[in-house]
């Protein structure tokens, strides 16, 4: 008798992969090898990304090349570009940086191959155009003028720049910079998955990136930093602790704890905790890391369960002047470098993705004219 199927593919190995790992007893994390505590807030997003799509942490002159080929990539081509007004009024974020992806995959000149070299650019092009798109969505959907990239700056200041409007502070594009860091890979999960199943038919990039984000949008993957940013705002700062007992006694779910593979604290939850309380004494008002720390001591001593990366992600993209609805767009930015990663080792080491399936319908059922049903 045929073993019963595990469901949602739980503790199934679907791919062997050599660009990040877990150890969810322990609570760590690892970029190709790297404890991404040895990461966070020493190494930055780009030579993060040069680690995930070619495989080693950069020399100087590697980062150079590789930023400069960066700032050539965030040029758009005329098909997103002359898209976005009527995309940002139609469509929400998400559906929107699906679209958008789609459209730019038209003015790739690359988009016919799927060589290695071809790949590589095509990694670079798309992390290096991701957060503009974001940010010329939002201002096209607000009217707002927005500052050109400034090719002197990272990804992570030129993000802040063309969402606030302002050269941002340097101390929270270091905060932001770590964010992209910490949620640059994260092994075999569904947006990931998604992206790999593509990429194993032979598709190319964008069509993997297009799967990828249309899987990030649904709300089980992605949007979880969001409804915790809605919950806070939500609740009145003088009775937490008594609102979220009683959700958690109305067996309502409360976003941003537990996780499907840490048994432990996410290792990037000490980061964004420590960023987010950062972020609320510089902008002296830190009501909202002080509601999220009574969330979590209740959240922990009624159920057990640590917060995980979305928890304090929200406070921290909000102190650092991020709409509420492109919190998951962030989360985008950032994990393009390890979706893209994710397409070129399985092109380069491909088999078609075909898992098995249980059939429990019906059987043997004989067939009637349509005047007989």
């Amino acid at each position: 008798m045929a073993d019963k199927p595990t469901k949602g593919l739980a503790d199934v190995v679907a791919a062997s992969t050599a660009l990040s790992d877990i150890d969810g007893q322990a609570g760590r994390l690892f970029y190709r090898g790297y404890d991404i505590h040895d990461l966070a807030g020493r190494t930055t997003f780009e030579e993060t990304a040069h680690l995930l799509q070619h495989g080693s942490l950069p020399t100087r002159e590697q980062l150079a090349d590789y930023g400069a080929e960066l700032v050539r990539g965030r040029t758009l081509g005329a098909l997103a570009e002359a898209n976005i007004p009527e995309i940002a009024d139609k469509q929400a974020p998400m559906e929107a940086l699906r679209t958008l992806v789609s459209l730019a995959s038209g003015d790739d000149p690359d988009k016919d191959s799927n060589s290695p070299e071809a790949n590589l650019r095509k990694a670079a092009r798309l992390t290096a155009q991701q957060p503009i798109l974001v940010a010329r969505y939002h201002a096209a959907r607000t009217g707002a003028e927005i500052p050109e990239p400034d090719p002197e700056l990272s990804v992570a200041a030129n993000f802040l720049l063309q969402i606030t409007g302002r050269v941002p502070d340097p101390h929270a594009v270091e905060i932001f910079d770590t964010c992209l860091v910490l949620h640059a890979d994260h092994t075999m999960n569904a947006s990931t998955f998604a992206a790999r199943v593509c990429a194993a038919t032979l598709s190319d990039m964008h069509s993997a990136i297009v799967a990828a984000i249309g899987t990030l949008k649904g709300p089980l993957h992605g949007g979880a930093n969001e409804q915790v940013m809605r919950t806070l705002e939500a609740l009145d700062p003088a009775s937490v602790a008594q609102s979220v007992r009683d959700r958690l006694a109305a067996h309502e779910k409360i976003m941003g704890f537990g996780h499907r593979v840490y048994k432990t604290e996410d290792p990037r939850a000490t980061h964004l905790r420590r960023m987010s309380r950062e972020l609320a004494e510089a902008s002296g008002d830190d009501t909202y890391y002080r509601m999220s720390k009574e969330m979590e001591e209740v959240v922990f001593e009624t159920k057990g369960l640590y917060p995980n990366v979305d928890f304090y992600a929200a406070t921290v993209y909000h102190y650092l002047g991020i709409p509420t609805d492109l919190f998951t767009p962030v989360f985008s930015v950032s994990r393009m470098s390890g979706w893209t990663a994710h397409v070129i080792e399985q092109h380069a080491d491909n088999r078609l993705i075909r898992p098995d399936s249980e059939y429990v319908g019906e059987r043997d059922q004989k067939w009637k004219p349509i005047d007989e049903r």
